[in-house]
């Protein structure tokens, strides 16, 4: 191409500004409908998450159906929800939750919680309590540190962002959820 057949460099600055606009726009879709990264800032998680570790978040798979007791999400704190938090699902609306000794309870049935260590498990009692309409009712792994439904009562089903998908980082505790 001889210099006289190249195109302007006015049209060059427009296809580079158009595509780099197409590429804003498809970055923002993808993290606002699809998924994002996230990272755990704290223990309440431990020991299925550690502070720090980066994870994936899933956004559409709530568009596709409701949150299912035992997932782990990514919600904003309903106190303030500027903040984000990463919590366990344990009770759907309309579920009653009791704990007792530390011992979870979901409709007058014992919760499997294997996941939750010897060390990080709470001795408080709580409810019964009915969770409402549209809220689900989270609870942290580590239960003698979790601020969590127990403390803010149930979040709403529109303050969870989605679920966790992968943990990605550190490379050694890579895991899908």
């Amino acid at each position: 191409m001889t210099p006289d057949q190249q195109p302007p460099l006015k049209d060059e600055l427009i296809a580079w500004a158009q595509t780099l606009a197409s590429a804003a726009v498809y970055a923002t879709l993808i993290v606002t409908f699809v998924g994002q990264i996230a990272r755990v800032e704290g223990l309440s998680m431990a020991p299925t998450l550690a502070d720090q570790d980066r994870l994936v978040v899933n956004k559409l798979i709530y568009l596709l159906h409701a949150p299912q007791r035992g997932d782990i999400v990514m919600l904003y704190y309903p106190e303030d929800p500027d903040k984000t938090f990463v919590k366990r699902v344990i009770g759907d609306p309309g579920d009653v939750i009791r704990i007792v000794d530390g011992q979870v309870f979901v409709n007058d049935v014992a919760l499997l919680d294997s996941f939750v260590l010897p060390e990080f498990r709470s001795h408080d009692d709580f409810g019964p309590f009915t969770v409402p309409p549209a809220h689900y009712f989270v609870m942290g792994d580590h239960r003698n540190n979790s601020s969590d439904s127990r403390q803010w009562g149930p979040v709403p089903k529109k303050y969870i962002l989605g679920r966790i998908q992968l943990r990605w980082w550190p490379l050694p505790h890579v895991n899908l959820f």
